[in-house]
């Protein structure tokens, strides 16, 4: 099928990739030059595992392409996919600004009917404002789709090769059949083509990732009132995940949810709310939990240094707001950074892939090193942000004679308690007793008695 995707951002660039990789003709525009000239080169702006290979090889097929055009992509697709941005305006509502702009200009680029898709996060009734402006712009036949994307990023690819389901707004059959012939053969397993009317698609959406940015707060809720009692979370967490009516997925006690789907589609179904006299009151405690549970975090860390970490320098492992991304929107490590270097203290960062993007954002307020080791040097405290798999089996000895502190601020629960104090850290993390300064003392002296 031919296909132009309009936006290569996250969700239109895996998505035109992984439909020309099942043998459609894509044509991905973007109104960057500097961009789509870099996509043509085969190199990728964002990291996500397994795309830069795709484009590469789906590009020397002749299967993708890109373009700036959007005219000359309209005339030569059935389908055109809208995938730009929708960023959140400073009402919590979401910015349409771009979607409504790419719908006009294809409705003007028009020569027949076409099947305009929505694949960009947008609110409901959004599907109504584009069948508005495309109808009084052009008197060529349409019909309007919302086509909402589940991917992980990190997953993204796999998510779209072999997704759990694919939701399909549509009014009337003609659409659905040819949204169908497009997804058919990723669902070649059983997982299901749902067709629901166009609101209930988009409505779907927000509702997913409303629900589990839920499960997120809702375990951080729970840590926090775990570490006042003197429960251990990750032992509730099994108790509870393991109830099949529960299950395990998102349920991990950290720093809270970020990147740039989850904070901003909360705010934005908070809004839709208001709009229409619904007081979210469930969304609003998880958008305010997130925000909190940062702010414990950095709490936590004045505490042990008595309020004053001015000269002091923190060690930071993992940039990005979660791993396998190099994406930085909404990360707590901006929090967390933000609030240390207002109070004087100094950074020294390590991410495996998200240095690039925070130097963008930072500049040398913070310093930037090349592995993990290196950012120990001479610090006060290492501040565990991000659990990408090189931080979970680290050489401790080694760290050890690194720092001129042993003191650990886990954010990610990475690591055993019972050994931290053992190995001599002083060891702080999310919803469960740390190891402080005695226990260390205590564990040293009960080793030289022993002779280790």
């Amino acid at each position: 099928m031919k296909v132009c995707v309009v936006g290569t951002g996250y969700v239109g660039l895996v998505a035109g990739t992984c439909l020309a990789e099942m043998g459609n003709d894509i044509i991905c525009v973007d109104n960057n030059p500097a961009k789509i000239e870099t996509l043509r080169l085969g190199q990728v702006p964002i990291y996500e595992p397994g795309l830069e290979e795709l484009i590469r090889s789906n590009t020397k097929e002749g299967r993708l392409s890109f373009t700036t055009d959007l005219d000359e992509a309209v005339r030569k697709s059935l389908i055109c996919i809208i995938a730009v941005g929708t960023p959140e305006k400073a009402d919590g509502s979401a910015d349409l600004s771009a979607v409504f702009g790419v719908a006009r200009q294809i409705a003007k680029a028009m020569d027949g009917y076409r099947v305009i898709v929505t694949k960009s996060t947008v609110p409901v009734g959004t599907a109504d404002q584009i069948r508005a402006i495309v109808a009084e712009t052009t008197t060529h036949e349409f019909s309007i789709v919302s086509n909402p994307e589940f991917l992980k990023q990190g997953a993204a690819v796999d998510d779209f090769l072999k997704p759990d389901r694919v939701v399909i707004g549509a009014d009337n059959q003609r659409a659905f059949d040819i949204m169908r012939e497009l997804y058919g053969p990723f669902l070649r397993t059983g997982n299901p083509i749902i067709n629901m009317d166009i609101k209930s698609a988009e409505m779907t959406k927000y509702a997913a990732n409303a629900f589990l940015a839920t499960k997120i707060s809702f375990i951080n809720e729970m840590s926090t009132l775990c570490e006042k009692v003197g429960a251990d979370i990750s032992m509730v967490r099994t108790g509870i995940s393991t109830d099949s009516r529960i299950g395990p997925q998102f349920l991990f006690p950290g720093l809270g949810y970020g990147g740039s789907c989850f904070p901003k589609d909360v705010k934005a179904l908070i809004k839709t709310g208001q709009e229409n006299g619904h007081h979210m009151s469930i969304l609003e405690a998880v958008d305010q939990k997130n925000d909190q549970q940062r702010q414990d975090f950095i709490d936590k860390v004045l505490a042990y240094f008595e309020g004053d970490v001015k000269g002091k320098t923190f060690a930071m492992w993992g940039l990005a707001f979660k791993p396998r991304t190099d994406d930085l929107r909404e990360a707590p490590s901006k929090t967390i950074i933000e609030a240390l270097l207002a109070k004087g203290a100094k950074i020294k960062a390590f991410d495996p892939k998200a240095t690039d993007v925070a130097r963008q954002i930072f500049g040398e307020k913070i310093s930037y090193t090349e592995t993990a080791y290196e950012a120990l040097e001479g610090v006060d405290a290492l501040l565990l942000v991000t659990e990408w798999n090189e931080f979970r089996r680290p050489d401790f000895d080694k760290m050890k004679t690194l720092m001129k502190r042993a003191v650990i601020f886990d954010g990610r629960n990475q690591y055993e308690i019972e050994r931290m104090g053992r190995r001599g850290f002083e060891y702080y993390c999310v919803g469960r007793p740390g190891v402080d300064a005695a226990e260390v003392d205590e564990s040293e002296t009960q080793r030289e008695r022993a002779g280790v």
